[in-house]
């Protein structure tokens, strides 16, 4: 894979970035999970997996590896898997995230899986947390699914602390979810502490069922920003076997015979906006397959079919708060 700036920072990244959310801790939301990965999930054979998984996505061009304080030991393992491979053929770039904890306790039946914190002291810790384990390969750092209503992008104190983190040479970024994540966008792109706004990439949930953020996605590129795009697979839901409202995603995939995971991603990477769309694979199988899509072409014809899965943004949201975590 050809390598990319993300957005006008000074950062390189790849079309497939691989996401590290549903590798760093045992229980996670996405569907057939339980068919993937061992059934123990011990610490050992995760950080396993996670290292097979890195070792394959590098082989297969990706440069961006993304976590998060909440993502279990998803650090640790790309701590351990850097240092395991250093010196590096050719150099990587890591982001990570920070306001919410992991406190699941490594127990696939945790009543709690993380919790949300967007203090200045949560951020002081877990910047020091991350840095700790990822020392110079953490180059972006970013808010955890900023809300209006967390008050974050408000906050002066966060924000002037953010500024200066981004003054030191760290790329600051937030990633968005929910149903106002457009609304959300829109807001910090308005940010301004000191005469600056300390953001510069936004990490945003887009895929064929919820495109809802898209416009707003398309502003933030055009005032620069980098933009990352998770969930590209609606946690397993576009791949759902059987189900009716699909067959155009099936359709287009059989016509390019390709599976419709990569034709998802393809989709988000025919946007003009997008930078990086993650990969959240828990195979290598599943990986190769992602990775297809980075020089996949989706005609217009193909376009249209596509475009009409999308679901309200409220009703998508729903679904997804209802998934288990397993």
């Amino acid at each position: 894979m050809e390598l990319r700036s993300l957005g006008r920072t000074h950062l390189k990244v790849t079309a497939i970035g691989l996401g590290l959310a549903a590798i760093g801790r045992p229980a996670y939301i996405n569907l057939g999970r339980q068919d993937d990965l061992p059934p123990g999930r011990t610490l050992d054979e995760m950080e396993a997996r996670a290292h097979e998984l890195l070792d394959e996505a590098f082989r297969l061009g990706v440069r961006y590896f993304d976590a998060a304080r909440s993502y279990g030991l998803a650090e640790q393992f790309l701590s351990s898997w850097l240092s395991r491979r250093d010196p590096l053929p050719e150099p990587v770039t890591c982001g990570s995230k920070w306001g919410y904890a992991y406190v699941g306790a490594w127990r696939m039946d945790a009543p709690v899986h993380e919790v949300k914190d967007h203090s200045l002291a949560t951020l002081q810790r877990q910047y020091r947390e991350s840095s700790e384990l990822l020392g110079e390969h953490l180059q972006l750092y970013e808010v955890h699914s900023a809300t209006l209503e967390s008050g974050i992008l408000e906050n002066r104190e966060v924000l002037s602390e953010l500024l200066r983190l981004s003054r030191s040479g760290l790329t600051i970024g937030l990633s968005v979810s929910g149903p106002r994540q457009a609304e959300v966008i829109h807001r910090a792109l308005a940010v301004e502490v000191d005469g600056r706004n300390p953001f510069s990439v936004v990490q945003a949930t887009w895929n064929l069922l919820e495109t809802s953020a898209g416009a707003a996605l398309g502003e933030a590129h055009e005032a620069g920003w980098g933009v990352l795009v998770k969930e590209g697979l609606a946690n397993g839901r576009l791949l759902v076997a059987g189900e009716p409202r699909l067959d155009p995603l099936r359709r287009v995939a059989s016509a390019h015979g390709l599976g419709a995971d990569a034709i998802a991603l393809g989709a988000i990477l025919a946007q003009p906006w997008a930078d990086v769309a993650l990969s959240g694979a828990v195979t290598v199988g599943q990986l190769r397959s992602n990775t297809e899509a980075a020089t996949l072409r989706i005609s217009p014809e193909e376009q249209a079919p596509l475009s009409q899965l999308a679901q309200p943004a409220s009703e998508y949201w729903s679904e997804r708060q209802a998934l288990p975590w397993s």
